[in-house]
């Protein structure tokens, strides 16, 4: 299902190369296939040329926490994606959920102690590693990730 949302990406609409708006039910099989569709076009348009490996990580991490924390699995719920490019200012990619959101602040370290161990909670972190700007908005129920143009990138915008 399509969905539009004007004000949703931080983009200048006239400069966009892309623009993605999707809902997907709460379920973890959604996750591949809007993953696929999406880095399909980012590939294509060359909007993180050289970087896709990190997108695809970050969007899939993004979904899943969506999917677990905001809906709790309840595939009778929806998370969005939102996805925009333009030459000068990189690619934009928001996802949201309908749930309680949370105080990214308060998460503890998965690289410290116990939480070394775990077998999760390590999304947040790699996402924050691997895109160039992260922002939590509307109390932690929209994640805004942001990869600058290679260009820029290299150039140390």
């Amino acid at each position: 299902m399509t969905a539009h949302h004007p004000s949703r990406c931080e983009f200048e609409s006239s400069r966009l190369l892309l623009r993605i708006d999707r809902r997907l039910p709460a379920d973890v099989n959604a996750i591949s296939p809007i993953v696929e569709e999406v880095m399909a076009t980012v590939t294509e348009m060359g909007c993180a040329a050289g970087e896709e490996f990190e997108v695809e990580l970050s969007v899939r991490e993004a979904l899943a926490n969506a999917i677990r924390h905001g809906t709790n699995n309840d595939p009778s719920k929806e998370v969005q994606i939102s996805v925009a490019c333009d030459r000068d200012r990189g690619m934009l990619i928001v996802v949201s959920d309908p749930g309680p959101g949370f105080d990214p602040e308060k998460l503890p370290s998965c690289v410290q102690g116990e939480n070394l161990y775990s077998t999760h909670g390590r999304g947040i972190f790699l996402i924050t590693r691997y895109m160039d700007d992260v922002k939590f908005k509307k109390g932690g129920t929209e994640i805004h990730m942001r990869k600058r143009p290679p260009a820029l990138e290299k150039a140390g915008a």
